[in-house]
């Protein structure tokens, strides 16, 4: 049976800040996997085999950086979307959500994405400060969101617009 919440960090280490969703998601290993109910999935990039994953969850958190959003980090609701990212190398959690209700006939489970504002990109450069400072803001949503898994409450977090 898979843990109702799955957190799915989506990143590659070696390229800057583009580590800041594979350190969260290690920062969160051990503590939130304790008691069964969040499993952590850590990925250079979101594949359609990764549909798989999302059955039979109560909610998903993607992890993303992001070189646009607000800073520290932008937290929304996300629905099904088709776009053609399905059709490259990689895709777009939205992209997944649309995959898997082609996939199930069903709408997959309440889905999140939690963007962190990332500055530094290149190829074999290190976190950059302002990144982590991001991280640290976003590491804590991200603490408390495990915490409370009432759909409710983690829609409470959304910013108001």
């Amino acid at each position: 049976m898979p843990a109702p919440l799955l957190i799915f960090a989506i990143g590659n280490e070696s390229r800057g800040d583009d580590a800041l969703a594979p350190l969260l998601v290690r920062g969160l290993e051990g503590w939130a996997e304790r008691a069964g109910q969040v499993e952590l999935i850590e990925d250079y990039q979101l594949q359609v085999e990764h549909v798989t994953d999302l059955t039979g969850r109560g909610a998903v958190l993607f992890v993303d950086a992001d070189v646009s959003c607000s800073e520290p980090f932008y937290f929304s609701e996300i629905s099904a979307e088709h776009d053609h990212s399905y059709t490259s190398h990689a895709m777009t959690p939205f992209a997944l959500l649309h995959t898997y209700r082609q996939v199930y006939g069903v709408d997959a489970p309440p889905a999140f994405l939690l963007r962190i504002r990332g500055y530094d990109f290149e190829l074999g450069n290190p976190l950059s400060d302002k990144a982590a400072a991001n991280l640290g803001a976003a590491s804590k949503l991200a603490r408390e969101l495990c915490l409370n898994g009432n759909l409710q409450r983690w829609r409470e977090c959304l910013p108001n617009i």
